[in-house]
């Protein structure tokens, strides 16, 4: 293969991974210039993450990688070998058939619109909701010393990476709040 200025052009390399999405191992060889995002899509047919703007700034194609939140579309595969994913598509344990308490807080409170960023809000908030309950603190957590509670400015703060044009926010925030308490996450 020749480039145009008629030096010889190098393929793109390819390496095969182990992923382990929604519980189920996947052995796939992946181009080493494919995100995360697009191996989920393209590849394994999971279309609940969403490419948005695929900068890593509207937080649209959130994932839990090894059980943190992650911008899908900026993590390359390959360098993620052996890493667990979660997909909005996973979040349940019940499987497809069942939602889990976010989700059913989510439609309960009308927490979305349009539902192009809804995945990664709820991939987004079932992350930050671990974080709470693990006592991470956020930038805005007042005592650093104690555990984080589920305040509106605590759900503000850590879901800030997750844009919506619908502008459905004020019922994202009681969705959250919602679930969260049913989790038993401290307000």
């Amino acid at each position: 293969m020749e480039s145009a200025d008629g030096s010889a052009a190098e393929r793109p390399a390819h390496a095969e991974i182990t992923l382990i999405v929604n519980g189920h191992e996947q052995r796939i060889t992946v181009d080493t210039r494919a995100s995360i995002l697009d191996v989920l899509r393209e590849r394994l047919g999971l279309t609940g993450s969403k490419k948005g703007c695929d900068h890593g700034q509207c937080g649209a194609c959130t994932v839990l990688l090894d059980g943190r939140r992650a911008n899908g579309c900026l993590a390359l595969a390959v360098a993620h070998d052996g890493a667990e994913i979660v997909t909005v598509e996973g979040l349940a344990p019940g499987g497809p058939d069942e939602l889990a308490p976010l989700q059913e807080a989510f439609a309960e409170c009308d927490a979305f619109q349009c539902g192009y960023c809804t995945p990664g809000q709820l991939c987004s908030a079932a992350g930050m909701l671990g974080e709470i309950a693990d006592g991470r603190p956020s930038a805005v957590t007042a005592d650093l010393a104690g555990r984080p509670a589920l305040t509106d400015a605590e759900i503000r703060e850590r879901m800030s990476g997750n844009l919506c044009r619908c502008g459905a926010y004020v019922n994202i925030v009681a969705a959250i709040r919602q679930a969260g308490a049913q989790e038993g996450v401290r307000s």
